[in-house]
């Protein structure tokens, strides 16, 4: 694994906007970067990033069964109690799910480690599978990469299966928050790989839900009987029209089972399952007694590195402010990500179904990768 310079393409900008990737650029500064790239042995993605992903998928679904027959694992995850009942359902009706990304610190050697799961609302979709590989394919034709340089990524290929497969409501609608240009160019690639699918696919913000005799229905009245929503679990069972969500006969993709897994704490509760395990790091609720030194906590409820607390081996203390203080918290043992010039790496490894689906690389100049951390391509080549 190594950092790899690049000329970035003449006019990506332009082309980019052109494809709908209005997003590239956030407060003047830039999210894609290709300036340079990232490169793996095909030994690095299939033994250390590939093999393990799907191993911790799979133990993380094991340890779903577990959680919604056990009332004190629920109070755990701070899930409300009005809601144990239709989690429960919804993992024992065997509601499909389609997705997730799982952040890994690996440096290229040795087992990756995971840092948490993101398996409600994961984004940065539209850059791993086409945007990136688009790069790949523009480069190789350029001459300005190695002949032979392949990339980690059947993501788009392996969403188009699963919407031919999963069997849904049609007509599918897809809703995101009125104000956000990442989750709408999000939403419409998904809409765009479904429709390539087969699936009748309509667009509704999401504050355009309506509620008609416990059904969520769309602006015309018409029964939402399905729905992807890029928003929160923990936000809609906040919302005013959390009862609404329950008594909806709406299939949701992703299912309500899924906040099980978005949640922070399923990180110590699969190291008390799985201790031990060469890709977990040693994770407790926090109660402040465990992990003096290389520590990292963080809220049960978070995203884009918001409220966490790092402290590294030697005693450094970095902080990341947020909006996150209402929920409990767990402290995970540091697995520092490595550094490659003067940024570090942080890894986000897909699955879609149960596959593995490919990589990203985000990069930030602090340990805690956050929400204008840049998005990097990657190759790889033996």
């Amino acid at each position: 694994m190594k950092r790899v310079n690049s000329t970035p393409r003449p006019g990506w900008q332009a082309f980019a906007e052109s494809v709908g990737f209005n997003f590239h650029t956030f407060d003047g500064e830039p999210y894609w970067d290709e300036s340079a790239y990232y490169q793996f042995s095909l030994q690095q993605i299939e033994h250390d990033l590939e093999q393990p992903t799907e191993e911790l998928h799979q133990m993380a679904l094991d340890l779903v069964a577990d959680i919604v027959t056990s009332e004190q694992q629920l109070q755990q995850l701070a899930i409300p109690e009005q809601f144990w009942q239709a989690v429960r359902d919804s993992w024992q009706n065997q509601q499909p799910h389609l997705y997730g990304r799982m952040d890994l610190s690996y440096n290229g050697n040795g087992p990756a480690k995971l840092l948490e799961l993101n398996y409600d609302t994961p984004t940065s979709l539209y850059e791993t599978g086409f945007f990136q590989w688009v790069w790949l394919e523009d480069q190789l034709m350029r001459g300005a990469l190695p002949q032979g340089a392949d990339q980690f990524n059947s993501l788009q290929d392996k969403l188009q299966q699963a919407f031919a497969e999963l069997n849904l409501a049609q007509p599918f609608y897809f809703a995101s928050v009125a104000d956000s240009t990442e989750d709408r160019g999000t939403v419409d690639y998904l809409m765009d790989i479904a429709l390539q699918a087969g699936v009748n696919c309509r667009y509704i913000q999401l504050e355009q839900l309506g509620d008609i005799d416990g059904q969520l229905v769309d602006l015309d009245g018409f029964p939402i009987q399905g729905l992807f929503k890029l928003y929160p679990w923990e936000f809609m069972l906040q919302e005013e029209f959390a009862s609404t969500v329950i008594s909806s006969q709406t299939q949701f993709i992703e299912p309500l089972w899924k906040c099980l897994l978005s949640n922070k704490g399923i990180l110590p509760m699969l190291w008390q399952k799985y201790q031990g395990h060469p890709n977990l790091l040693p994770t407790f609720f926090d109660d402040g007694s465990t992990l003096k030194h290389g520590w990292v906590r963080k809220p049960l409820f978070s995203r884009e590195g918001a409220n966490i607390e790092l402290v590294t081996n030697s005693g450094k203390l970095f902080k990341q402010d947020g909006p996150y203080t209402d929920s409990g918290y767990i402290r995970q043992e540091l697995a520092p990500l490595p550094k490659f010039a003067d940024s570090y790496a942080l890894i986000g490894s897909w699955v879609v179904g149960d596959s593995a689906a490919g990589i990203c690389i985000r990069e930030d100049n602090s340990l805690i990768t956050k929400d204008s951390s840049r998005f990097l391509p990657h190759i790889i080549l033996d």
